[in-house]
């Protein structure tokens, strides 16, 4: 029997599945507390001595708080609007959007939001190229060595990462993300962000004191579990939406069915429509992020549980925490984002069409999973209008992050594993 062990190392908990790869079936799991204060292959070593210490291991990571992005475009609706998509698919949190030129205050502002990674974009390719130039050699000339992915104008990207290269400025070139107006090609820029994720982040973060870690993790945890989504659209042939609890943020996937209309009629969006699609709520969870539901609660006019005695809360406390927590993160991915003060919302999603909401964390997990979906659903004041007739699946088995590892080198596996949610 060929086996391998897919291992998803969280904030919190270290998740692992023994998964037979011929016949796409789970066969044993194990979780243990993550063990970052010291190192994290302590617990990610535990995890897999209980399962198959000789199998083949997959392992992604959300610990040390994942991908922190920053994205610098143009122009704020289209070209900046169109990296911020691109990086949300890509697995990160984006910590900060900026358009235009950048002047002093600008690269200040970028500073502040300590990003991991920097996304640089600007024009399509043939359009204007002066602002992708001009901030390239802003960025050379701060301070600020974070690794840089250039994906915008083709004509004038190869200057601009020599500009950052030549004050050793580690840069990665892609494909523009946005080579013509309404078109949007996320691809090239998520592999870009995966592998400066893997050379950069994971290492820089500390997680581990050797090497050891940095060479097993294959890539960020939202990023595969995106994969997982992705799949399930592709074999349901219908909408997907995944809402996943945790507790220091709450991350929803959703895959749509692609609208002629929207791609090329009068409906069409000009950075671009992202049918595959992440938005990281980093505000809200159920642990260090209970603070933020709290708040959430009261700006969004929902009832909010009593945190008061602090933790550890007790189940129907933790149940409330993200039921609020699932109903607030997908009212703000459905209904899109601001790009500035009185300015209209953008990037929503309409998710009416949607025929399977899974939900995912360990509370859904462990027995709240039925309350906080019925919350979810049963939001009609968001602003935003629910699936009308989804079928409703708990991960209840942690496969969503072992599928999207899978993915790629046994399709069949992830498959199957996908087919027992």
């Amino acid at each position: 029997m060929s086996t391998a062990v897919c291992v998803d190392v969280g904030s919190t908990y270290t998740k692992a599945c023994l998964v037979d790869l011929e016949a796409g079936r789970l066969l044993g799991r194990s979780e243990v507390p993550t063990t970052a204060g010291s190192d994290v292959l302590t617990g990610l070593d535990a995890a897999v001595r209980a399962l198959d210490p000789a199998a083949p291991l997959y392992v992604c990571s959300s610990a040390g708080g994942g991908l922190r992005l920053a994205v610098l475009g143009y122009e704020a609706l289209v070209t900046a609007e169109a990296g911020h998509r691109v990086g949300l698919s890509a697995g990160a949190q984006v910590v900060h959007v900026a358009a235009g030129p950048m002047d002093g205050a600008a690269v200040a502002a970028l500073r502040s939001a300590r990003p991991d990674v920097i996304l640089l974009v600007g024009g399509t390719d043939g359009g204007d190229g002066e602002v992708l130039l001009h901030n390239a050699r802003r960025l050379a000339a701060s301070r600020l060595r974070v690794p840089v992915v250039v994906a915008g104008n083709a004509e004038v990207r190869e200057l601009a990462a020599a500009a950052l290269t030549e004050r050793r400025v580690p840069v990665s070139v892609a494909g523009n993300v946005l080579p013509r107006i309404g078109v949007l090609d996320p691809g090239p820029a998520r592999s870009a962000i995966r592998q400066v994720f893997l050379r950069h982040v994971i290492g820089g973060k500390r997680l581990s004191r050797g090497p050891r870690f940095a060479s097993l993790v294959r890539s960020a945890t939202p990023d595969a579990v995106l994969a997982a989504v992705e799949l399930l659209a592709d074999a349901t042939g219908a909408g997907v939406l995944v809402v996943d609890v945790g507790g220091a943020t709450t991350d929803v996937y959703s895959a749509l069915v692609p609208d002629a209309e929207s791609e090329s009629g009068p409906r069409r969006d000009v950075a671009g429509t992202m049918w595959r699609s992440r938005t990281v709520e980093g505000d809200l969870g159920v642990g260090v992020g209970a603070g933020g539901v709290v708040a959430a609660a009261g700006a969004e006019r929902l009832g909010a549980p009593d945190i008061s005695g602090g933790r550890p809360f007790d189940v129907v406390t933790d149940r409330r925490l993200a039921a609020v927590a699932a109903t607030v993160g997908l009212r703000r991915h459905a209904r899109g984002h601001s790009v500035g003060p009185g300015s209209p919302r953008i990037g929503g999603r309409d998710l009416r069409e949607v025929r399977l909401v899974v939900g995912s964390g360990g509370v859904l997990r462990h027995g709240g999973g039925a309350e906080v979906l019925a919350a979810v659903l049963g939001d009609t004041a968001g602003g935003w209008a629910a699936p009308t007739t989804a079928r409703q699946k708990i991960d209840s088995d942690c496969v969503l992050a072992a599928a999207g590892l899978l993915a790629a080198e046994h399709p069949r596996a992830a498959a199957g594993l996908l087919d027992a949610l």
